[in-house]
């Protein structure tokens, strides 16, 4: 049999770099300072209310979370090319257009749904097709390596558009950042292609060939995952970790600019090197020790950090300068350790629509956790209350690892209602048994089912 040509380290690196695109979400803090000095200077443009800064960047999140699941499944049924490049079109299709007003309803329109729909085709576009051409031991690597991408961008976003406010104003800015990153996420979004069908890469490397085959991971349908324990034990961990880290990007820059002026674009470039770093070395790490281990660590660790942001000052500059990389370093890890974990326990079938079933809870965390936080500094002029809210929860998440295991094969079928009740659901999970049992598709479903009804 001739020896298919990997494409995975190209499939890879195009992946990442259309996360480097799209990675403008993580840079919403530089934005919203400029709103806000807009709104405080009284000068007529931005007339919102201090409560809605995060309502844009909230929305986008919760956005980009669902549309996920749609994505997922386009990337599943078609391709990834074609998944990327509607993402690149809507987001920059929703940057172009709050580029032409200072209206609230038009960035949450623009900034918020279509830019949030064209990160979460973007982002869903990018690993499913990286993490197929490599064997399982590396998905944690390849995993972390793609979405790595994301949280890096800060680092260049954050001083790029700090000059290019600071030169041509924010609406400018938008105009330049949607048209460039549509036409680098379309142009790179040729370059992903999943493998030919029967695409083995274990069978691929001959290193690897007198290796003990490991066992195939059980493929769970969408609804099957849904019926699982271990999926809303995953959803809520990935709903604290995600929300704890987006309440903290989401109002670094504001929280810099007191004790850094000018230079807070320096905390958020960090926190980026740390988002990134994060990433790749939890699912480097987690392809060693096992994902719910890694996530313990890295929930607790970032519980703690947040507890000692609690006492820090306005004048601690460089501990704040550290505390922000070690948030995104701990925020980071949930983008590797969630995908690779849902790949790991649903198989990679429908690792598209599964991941973004999943993915729901990232959004659902920057919706809720930015808002809640942005209300109690409102109110309180203190971000202290809500380091505590989010250390908490962190602390909870920690904790919920500890029964967080993969589900057992049967799962999906067993959580089937009586067959008397639901014949049709029952058929589809026995049929499915038992073209596992047997290897071959229907043999023998028909007695097994027989045998149910008995």
């Amino acid at each position: 049999m001739e020896k298919i040509k990997n494409k995975g380290w190209s499939v890879t690196m195009s992946g990442l770099g259309i996360n480097l695109a799209l990675g403008i979400l993580y840079t919403w803090s530089m934005f919203k300072m400029a709103i806000k000095e807009s709104i405080e200077a009284g000068d007529g443009r931005f007339n919102w209310s201090l409560s809605s800064l995060n309502d844009p960047y909230a929305v986008c999140c919760l956005v980009f979370a669902f549309s996920m699941i749609i994505a997922g499944r386009v990337q599943d049924k078609l391709s990834p090319r074609i998944t990327a490049i509607i993402g690149g079109v809507l987001t920059g299709l929703g940057l172009m257009w709050i580029s032409q007003s200072y209206s609230l309803m038009v960035w949450v329109l623009g900034f918020g749904v279509l830019t949030g729909a064209g990160l979460g085709f973007g982002y869903a576009s990018a690993t499913p097709p990286a993490i197929k051409w490599f064997p399982a031991a590396k998905t944690g690597l390849i995993a972390g390596l793609v979405v790595s991408g994301f949280g890096l961008a800060s680092v260049y976003i954050a001083p790029l558009s700090s000059y290019l406010i600071a030169n041509y104003g924010l609406s400018t800015s938008m105009m330049i950042f949607g048209g460039a990153f549509m036409i680098v996420v379309c142009g790179l979004a040729q370059f992903l292609v999943n493998p030919p069908k029967g695409y083995s890469p274990e069978a691929q490397q001959t290193q690897e060939a007198t290796a003990k085959p490991k066992a195939k991971a059980e493929e769970f349908e969408p609804m099957e995952m849904l019926r699982t324990r271990s999926f809303y034990l995953l959803w809520f961990v990935y709903f604290v970790g995600a929300g704890a880290g987006l309440m903290i990007i989401g109002n670094v820059a504001g929280m810099a600019k007191s004790s850094l002026g000018d230079m807070a674009w320096v905390v958020v470039a960090l926190m980026a090197v740390g988002n990134a770093g994060g990433r790749i070395v939890a699912g480097t790490l987690s392809d060693k020790i096992g994902r719910t281990q890694t996530l313990a660590i890295m929930l607790t660790f970032q519980s703690l950090i947040m507890f000692s942001l609690m006492m820090l000052g306005k004048e601690q500059a460089i501990i704040m300068v550290m505390a922000a990389a070690l948030v995104g370093f701990n925020y980071g890890t949930n983008l590797s350790l969630f995908p690779s974990a849902t790949k790991d326990y649903y198989g990679l079938k429908n690792f598209g629509v599964n991941y973004g079933l999943v993915f729901t809870a990232w959004g659902a965390g920057g919706f809720v956790l930015p808002r809640v936080s942005q209300m109690i500094v409102a109110a309180t002029g203190s971000f202290e209350s809500a380091y505590l809210t989010a250390g908490v929860l962190l602390l909870m998440g920690a904790g919920m690892t500890v029964v967080l295991e993969k589900p057992a094969p049967a799962e999906a079928a067993v959580a089937q209602p009586a067959p008397s009740l639901r014949p049709a659901g029952a058929l589809t999970s026995l049929v499915r048994a038992g073209s596992l049992a047997t290897g071959r598709p229907g043999l023998g479903n028909k007695n097994a089912y027989r045998q149910r009804l008995k």
